[in-house]
Formats: C-alpha cells, structure tokens, sequence
C-alpha cells in the first residue's frame, strides 16, 4: 500500500523488517534479484496474476521499474494482456499513467500496441496528455499513435490536456492535428 501511495520511505522501511517479497511485491519496488530469484524458482510466475487483476509486468511499468519491466519482458511477460479488474488497463496504459516515458519507450520497442483502448476508451495519449506529460505524448504521436482518439464521453487526449491546465500539451496535440490535417 506504501508504493501505491507514492511513499517509497515507507515501502522501504517495511520491506526491511520483511524482505521475503512475493513476485507482486518484487516487481512493485523493483527488487531485481528477488524477482530474478522468483522466476528462476518458477518460470510461469511471469504471467501471474494478482488477487486485484494486475501482472507484475503492469506492477512494474506503473511505479516505474524500467530494469525489472525489462526483466520480466526478456522472460516473456506479455505486453498485450489487459488488467483483470474494471480497468482494463494495459501496460502500456499504466506507463502512461504513471509517467515513466523511458518504460513507456520500452514498452514501444518491444511492440506494445501505442492506440489499444481502456475502460472508458482510454488510450495511453489520453492519460499522457491528462497528466500533463509532454515527453511521453511526443514520444506516443511518434510512434504513430492517434492524435484524436475519442473517449466513451467524446474527450480527445487535447481535450483532456485543456481540461487539466496543460496548455503546452494542448499545442503540441492540436498542432500535430492541424499539420496533420493540411496534408
């Protein structure tokens, strides 16, 4: 609960009082030699499940643990599994949303799907652009991901960037649409 709160101080003090992490855990704080440990122990943890729907591949790339998301991918966690909860988020939704654009060029390079739509008909532009995160949204229209995709409730990932106060995003998507559009 400490890392999914942002208090990685506290995560730390707890896990020193018990380091015995389980895969979830591992891939959370991104204790590479635990999780190497795990996997080698037992090599279908990768594709695990947790009792709240996450892989600990979707774990890793939300707190961003670039080294042990690429662990878990180099050992076949798959990038294409949506979360089982009411979510239905990707990996490549929750690098978004946690505004790690290095994991989110990982997930790229290894062939993560820069449109696949989320509950609601989010895609990992309208959480980048939500969140303000100007890197990452230039990174995703590079990769070739949709300048308008709309939400169930019609947002566009602009629209969202207004909403949110992020006025450099907003010209970045509308630039990139309107240049877009004259051609």
């Amino acid at each position: 609960m400490a890392a999914y709160h942002g208090r990685e101080e506290v995560a730390l003090r707890l896990l020193s009082r018990d380091p015995t992490l389980d895969v979830f855990e591992a891939a959370t704080v991104g204790d590479l030699g635990r999780l190497a440990e795990l996997l080698d122990g037992d090599g279908s943890l990768v594709d695990a499940w947790s009792v709240d729907g996450w892989q600990p591949l979707m774990l890793a790339v939300f707190f961003g643990r670039l080294d042990a998301a690429r662990l878990l991918l180099d050992r076949g966690a798959r990038h294409d599994l949506a979360s089982r909860n009411a979510m239905t988020v990707m990996p490549l939704h929750s690098a978004a949303a946690g505004n790690h654009a290095d994991v989110i060029q990982l997930l790229i390079d290894r062939g993560a799907d820069v449109d696949a739509i989320s509950h609601g008909g989010f895609t990992a532009l309208h959480s980048a652009a939500q969140n303000g995160d100007l890197g990452s949204v230039a990174m995703l229209l590079l990769a070739g991901a949709e300048r308008t995709p709309r939400t169930d409730k019609g947002l566009t990932p602009a629209d969202l960037a207004e909403q949110n106060g992020h006025s450099e995003v907003v010209a970045r998507l509308r630039g990139a649409s309107e240049s877009a559009a004259a051609q």
